[in-house]
């Protein structure tokens, strides 16, 4: 595919795009990738930049001739630009039509299921490769049940029929970006009640296989394989169907009565208990003030606003750490305890290395897949477990 530019970076004003520019700038700058920036505005974009010979581009995202004409200079469109059911259809469509690859951060299943629904059938004819959920939302998921699915094989040869994902500890801001989506996909919601279908289906982006996995709990539980008790945790009903779409496109090889659930360890006894109950009831508070627009409108004057986020020394000092457990179908055993980590903040810092070396990997490396909607463990599972810890300080590892 013969392009002008390898990347262009949508959105390279925004908060998380100027992080995205600042990473590429920093690990790419210098190299043979020939990378430009885009959005709406040309004087914040040129304060985007540190280096005065990246191209700038300028377009409208409801324009579809501009994004069509975007996307028909790059090999890959890396976007930041959100929520994506309000923004970034348009651009979907340009990429699909015009065989470009595509990556970005969303969380918005319905949004999700209906780019599959309109375009996978531009996509697959024209070769571009679509990949969603290419931040926190869904990376360290994604990636650790396709890690912990691997070493399974290699160690037992079987896959593994249950993996449970904890998150372990984390430090660093939350997305206003992030806050903006789920508004706006509850927002939306309430006026069409088939997105609140979509949005409560375990396996709202597969296609036809269905597992054994049932509804997401927000209810605090006592968990023996990590001897702690569990909240919910709240990106769990994005994550889980991206994995459960992942077994599907690599063909069911996590089987096809494979289980996954996620959650927030706590602690042991009653201190855990007591702190699992109170996130739940957290939990289920705010999920249940979103779905009513005066509750929501409240809501949203005291969480993050879109395009804010934390400091530099906020984020630097940022962290997660998520455990996995993978259980052998026969022998308990034989079941294997995993660790992903991640150097920066989780909704930013390293949300912005995790895209940045998607968009990458989509640009310059031998992937097994074609053109398509997928997932980021079926398109470039291997060579992400290659790019993460190499460049974006992301590890996946087994752990005693």
């Amino acid at each position: 595919m013969q392009r002008e530019f390898d990347i262009i970076v949508w959105g390279a004003s925004g908060f998380t795009g100027k992080l995205v520019t600042a990473y590429m700038e920093k690990t790419y700058g210098k190299g043979n990738l020939k990378w430009a920036i885009a959005g709406r505005n040309l004087e914040k974009l040129q304060s985007s930049v540190q280096n005065s010979d990246i191209e700038i581009l300028v377009a409208d995202s409801h324009d579809q001739n501009a994004m069509n004409e975007l996307a028909s200079k790059a090999r890959v469109i890396l976007t930041t630009v959100g929520p994506y059911a309000r923004y970034g259809s348009e651009l979907v469509a340009a990429c699909a039509a015009n065989g470009t690859h595509y990556c970005d951060l969303t969380g918005e299943v319905h949004w999700m299921r209906k780019m599959i629904d309109t375009h996978s059938a531009a996509a697959k004819e024209s070769g571009a490769r679509i990949v969603h959920t290419c931040g926190f939302d869904s990376i360290p998921s994604d990636i650790g049940v396709y890690f912990m699915q691997q070493q399974m094989q290699q160690a037992h040869g079987v896959p593994a029929q249950r993996i449970k994902y904890r998150t372990k500890a984390f430090k660093g801001g939350f997305s206003g970006g992030t806050v903006d989506s789920m508004m706006a996909m509850m927002e939306s919601a309430q006026s069409d009640p088939n997105i609140m279908k979509v949005i409560s289906d375990p396996y709202a982006l597969n296609v036809s296989h269905r597992g054994l996995d049932g509804m997401d709990t927000n209810l605090a539980y006592y968990d023996a394989d990590f001897n702690s008790w569990v909240g919910p945790f709240v990106m769990a009903a994005i994550n889980t169907r991206v994995v459960r779409r992942s077994n599907e496109l690599l063909g069911l090889a996590y089987g096809p009565e494979f289980r996954y659930d996620e959650g927030t360890l706590m602690k042991d006894g009653v201190p855990g208990m007591f702190g699992a109950t109170l996130m739940s009831m957290g939990t289920i508070t705010v999920n249940s003030l979103s779905a009513f627009s005066p509750t929501r409108k409240l809501l949203q004057t005291v969480l993050p606003k879109p395009g804010e986020g934390p400091s530099q020394e906020t984020m630097d000092k940022g962290f997660f750490e998520i455990e996995l457990v993978a259980k052998h179908p026969f022998e308990n055993s034989k079941s294997l305890r995993g660790r992903v980590y991640g150097d920066r903040d989780p909704g930013y810092g390293s949300t912005a290395k995790m895209l940045s070396e998607c968009a990458v990997c989509l640009a310059q490396d031998e992937l097994p897949v074609d053109g398509g909607f997928w997932t980021p463990a079926s398109a470039m599972g291997d060579a992400l477990l290659k790019r993460l810890p190499a460049n974006a300080g992301v590890t996946f590892e087994l752990i005693d």
